[in-house]
């Protein structure tokens, strides 16, 4: 029977689901498949880009650990692509590749004041949050009033843990670096802004809903945000998330004015225009007023606003890091590809090496469009075997020898297992669940023997 030796870059939700399809696909020959992550720790985003207050995370966690667990598949944690691993030790190796890399960096947002100190791309900070050993331990908390630009689900979440009180997150995973900044944060206003209407949000009703609960938390919504034009209309009477999303929004607008000792704010149709600064740091935000369009988007009014604000976060999307000896679509911050075969500068499928998840697509979708994504690519991958890789090293021994003759202080699933143990126990030491590790050495010397 012919062997499919296959790495996957990648053990967030895109490189496990790639891997999971591609062992449970009707073929006709034997596969093996090694998982590269950069990370001492597997899962991705959804272990460092997603709140530690959505239980629901703990679902897809689940479900992907059962995967990890089943035993056929291999984890080598803490190995950089690029350094650790390069493509001609893949091709060595491997028959293909799939690279499930994701978008871990800041979308840019090219306004005036956008470098001062104070303002913050959303993606590092909820890096720091969520306790990535490859962030700063500490995150300058100083603002009483902040500005986050942006109206999706990270929007959302960096919005809510800004305004959340500390003591209020000590039933999540935050590791006790994390706390202490929050708890000594003196906010006391953070303002979200969105470019176009409350009818063309991206965020969903869970992540809105969940916005409304914080405890001491006011929610301050405009009423002049809700003269709907027939585009607005027509999308909440077709769409239930829509729908659902006024509902709640309108059932704000009745509550009474709160005492809380922090508030937010809602605004939209708000074009961000300016930082504002002195001395080089941030003092305020400025925006246009915008209106729509008819056509479902929004055009300037030509008002300027502006309001006092200490801090901004731009959450305008996540974008793609290019990988080496590889082509890169600088505009879209993603391989260039064709249905998950990744293309050459002139357009041609580049043997063995395919793509899935972000890094394939761009960041936008939910875990549902990630499984499709991943079944579409290896598709391409089990069907392609004229186009696999000859490799002159395929035995299973020759991985493990080449990282540790190069000094790599890789871990495996069961180094995980160790890690997450200790993870669960410092937790049940102070009456909580988890209590993240951050030290990516702390991290490595828990996950080996």
């Amino acid at each position: 029977m012919t062997k499919l030796r296959l790495a996957i870059v990648g053990a967030g939700p895109a490189g496990i689901y790639a891997a999971d399809i591609a062992l449970k696909a009707e073929k006709a020959f034997d596969i093996s498949i090694d998982l590269f992550e950069r990370l001492p720790a597997p899962y991705g985003l959804v272990r460092y880009g997603v709140a530690p207050d959505h239980p629901r995370i703990k679902g897809i966690i689940s479900a992907l650990r059962d995967v990890l667990d089943r035993g056929d598949i291999r984890l080598f944690g803490n190995v950089n692509y690029g350094t650790d691993l390069t493509l001609d030790d893949l091709k060595k190796h491997y028959n293909a590749v799939i690279f499930s890399t994701g978008s871990i960096s800041d979308a840019p947002l090219d306004i005036p004041g956008i470098e001062l100190d104070g303002s913050y791309g959303a993606a590092d900070f909820v890096s720091w949050y969520d306790g990535h050993p490859d962030v700063p331990r500490t995150w300058p908390l100083e603002a009483r009033e902040v500005a986050v630009i942006g109206n999706g689900n990270v929007a959302l979440d960096v919005a809510r843990v800004l305004a959340k009180h500390a003591d209020d997150m000590l039933p999540t995973e935050i590791p006790g670096n994390v706390y202490e900044g929050l708890k000594a944060s003196p906010v006391t206003d953070v303002h979200v802004f969105g470019r176009r209407g409350p009818a063309q949000v991206k965020f969903t009703p869970l992540e809105l809903r969940e916005l409304g609960e914080v405890p001491d938390v006011d929610m301050v919504i405009h009423d002049e945000d809700f003269d709907y034009d027939e585009a607005s209309l027509a999308a909440i009477k077709t769409n239930k998330q829509v729908f659902v999303i006024d509902k709640v929004l309108n059932r704000w607008r009745q509550r009474p004015a709160g005492t809380a000792s922090r508030r937010l704010h809602l605004h939209w149709f708000a074009k961000p225009v300016e930082i504002l600064g002195e001395d080089g740091k941030v003092t305020g935000f400025r925006w246009e007023r915008t209106e729509p369009d008819g056509e479902g988007g929004v055009r300037g009014t030509g008002e300027i606003r502006e309001i006092p604000v200490q801090a901004v976060y731009r959450a305008v999307g996540y974008y793609g890091s290019p990988l080496a000896d590889l082509p890169f679509d600088e505009k879209r911050g993603v391989l260039p590809n064709r249905e998950g075969e990744v293309l050459d500068e002139e357009g041609a499928q580049i043997p063995g090496v395919y793509a899935t998840g972000w890094i394939k697509r761009g960041p936008v979708g939910l875990i549902g469009h990630t499984k499709s994504d991943a079944m579409e690519t290896v598709g391409h991958v089990l069907n392609g075997q004229s186009n696999w890789w000859t490799p002159e090293s395929p035995e299973e021994s020759s991985v493990e020898e080449l990282l540790q003759s190069r000094g790599v202080e890789f871990t495996t699933i069961d180094g995980w297992h160790n890690l997450d143990a200790h993870e669960l126990s410092l937790g049940e030491q102070v009456g909580r669940t988890r209590i993240k590790v951050v030290p990516r050495d702390e991290m490595t010397r828990i996950s080996r023997p």
